[in-house]
């Protein structure tokens, strides 16, 4: 591969610019590219497509539409969790519920103390955390047209608002 050749307007450039002669000059015109479609600034940002139509996620967020069932996972382990939300979202959506209210816990705050090096204040809500990752996983994923935090009313930052597909007959 060969080495492209400067042009004397480039070298003039660059003495310029060492100089200190060209730091307020006007920057020289990129040569044109093939353009690209500008990106739409209304489309979600998640990947997925959420399968609620706007007025429905407007109610929803403003918690005007009450779940039709209601999983409390308190209490529970990692794998009692799972386990209790796998069927409980598959028994949902055989029941043809539309919406269901999965209730996590906020996770408890640690602070044990002056030797808590740094974990003081953490959170320590394990379910919080992994219900979210666990939704996203194809079991789950399928069943599921949006997912979004619940309302004040229905738990606030300690539920989550899972709006499960139609079924397909």
């Amino acid at each position: 591969m060969t080495r492209r050749r400067t042009t004397d307007e480039e070298r003039e450039l660059f003495r310029a610019v060492l100089s200190g002669r060209a730091l307020h000059q006007k920057p020289r015109p990129q040569p044109k590219t093939a353009r690209t479609k500008p990106a739409d600034k209304k489309a979600p940002a998640t990947l997925a497509p959420s399968g609620l139509d706007g007025s429905t996620g407007e109610r929803l967020r403003r918690g005007m539409i009450a779940p039709d069932s209601k999983l409390d996972l308190h209490g529970l382990t990692e794998n009692a969790a799972h386990r209790a939300l796998s069927s409980f979202l598959q028994t949902a959506h055989r029941r043809g519920d539309r919406l269901v209210l999965v209730v996590t816990g906020k996770g408890a705050r640690s602070c044990e103390g002056p030797f808590d090096l740094e974990l003081a204040g953490r959170s320590r809500g394990v379910l919080k955390t992994m219900v979210p990752r666990w939704l996203g996983e194809p079991q789950f994923a399928r069943l599921i047209a949006d997912l979004r935090g619940a309302h004040r009313r229905h738990g606030g930052d300690g539920a989550l608002y899972v709006y499960l597909r139609k079924i397909k007959d």
